[in-house]
């Protein structure tokens, strides 16, 4: 899958489901799960144990699902994620290297940014997408203020966002929004109810 077809991807879905969880045992179930509720975009995380044999695993496993990676602090993670399998990589904080990295690799990239200046600069330095972060601080009512002046931008929304919420986020004007606990909760997936997170898949699903 070519960069413009993942970038395709996410903007059909409009949802990143985010895997945070102190075990990467069950992550190919919890990944399934998440598709089967109608999430097919999924990001693991790099503070996951054993992240990146969780990514080669999930890519095997999950074929229809396009499987990318968090938390991203450098080029070198970036690097060895993109090889493990990821088709797209996430930043908490903006990066240019990581930006340069990704796309000699031909793979999407969201960095993370905060301020005007940060999501602005993200854009100018070839970002596909910018993840706010965190945006729960400020709500929806931020993201009409940045694209108002700025309509170019590509913006996804990450940090507090719910099946209650996710839908004026979008309205507001977010590309997607990224989600994490409201679907993923690290309790459900130790105790093996995949169910649960098919369920709130669903209902945030239906929600926009």
């Amino acid at each position: 899958m070519d960069r413009q077809t993942q970038r395709e991807h996410i903007l059909e879905c409009r949802v990143i489901a985010i895997i945070r969880t102190d075990s990467s045992s069950d992550l190919v179930s919890a990944v399934n799960a998440l598709a089967d509720g109608g999430i097919d975009v999924v990001e693991i995380t790099m503070t996951t144990p054993n992240a990146l044999d969780a990514i080669r695993a999930a890519r095997k496993e999950c074929p229809d699902v396009l499987l990318g990676v968090g938390s991203v602090l450098d080029s070198e993670t970036a690097r060895a994620a993109i090889l493990a399998g990821a088709q797209y990589v996430v930043t908490p904080v903006l990066r240019p290297d990581v930006i340069q990295t990704c796309h000699r690799y031909g793979c999407v990239v969201a960095p993370g940014a905060f301020t005007p200046t940060e999501i602005f600069t993200a854009h100018e330095l070839g970002a596909d997408f910018v993840k706010v972060f965190p945006v729960n601080h400020l709500g929806p009512s931020y993201l009409k203020d940045l694209l108002a002046p700025m309509p170019q931008l590509n913006l996804i929304p990450t940090g507090g966002i719910t099946a209650t919420n996710a839908r004026e986020y979008l309205d507001a004007g977010a590309c997607a929004v990224g989600v994490g606990s409201a679907v993923v909760r690290k309790e459900w997936v130790s105790a093996g109810r995949f169910d649960l997170l098919t369920e709130a898949a669903r209902a945030l699903v239906d929600s926009i």
